[in-house]
């Protein structure tokens, strides 16, 4: 129990440093420039703690943090309360009836979604051979339209979609 009290405290002065030296910027501090200042802070949070989650899962999945991280990215932008018009949900955004099977019950809490959604990249990983192309495919179109199509399918948003995170991954790594 000390730990956590210690813990939280470490936290909150960290938080309290940053929008310190964020905030001493602003002159004549207006509330605009306050609360611009105090919801970039709380975004700033939001994502370490994401970026932790895809850590840590991808570290015990034995995923490259990197690769999943793009993924995140361009599935949500990290946004852990993201919801497709397709009906995909969170960071990862995954499909109901995927994040069923992954056995994550609660799709829209951060760390169940990341974990189910690294552990689905890690399974098509596995069944493309390491195939990081065919895997992200997948990811997108599911594996069926891989299989029919024998590689990436034709549809301009998995090809996009495939891109966007190669291209994402090669920019962080």
């Amino acid at each position: 129990m000390l730990e956590s009290i210690h813990s939280i405290m470490a936290r909150m002065q960290q938080i309290e440093q940053r929008f310190t030296t964020k905030t001493s910027a602003v002159i004549n501090g207006s509330q605009t420039a306050f609360a611009t200042v105090l919801t970039e802070a709380v975004k700033d949070e939001k994502n370490s703690y994401i970026s932790q989650m895809i850590e840590k899962y991808a570290a015990k999945h034995g995923v490259d943090t990197t690769l999943a991280k793009a993924v995140a990215k361009i599935e949500s932008d990290n946004d852990a309360t993201a919801v497709s018009e397709a009906g995909a949900l969170g960071v990862m955004q995954l499909m109901p009836e995927t994040a069923s099977q992954l056995g994550v019950s609660n799709p829209l809490n951060p760390a169940e979604n990341i974990e189910g959604g690294v552990r689905y990249l890690k399974g098509l990983l596995d069944k493309y051979s390491g195939n990081v192309a065919l895997a992200l495919a997948a990811y997108n179109a599911g594996p069926g339209s891989v299989e029919k199509y024998g590689g990436i399918p034709p549809y301009r948003e998995t090809q996009a979609y495939v891109t966007k995170v190669l291209d994402y991954y090669k920019q962080l790594s």
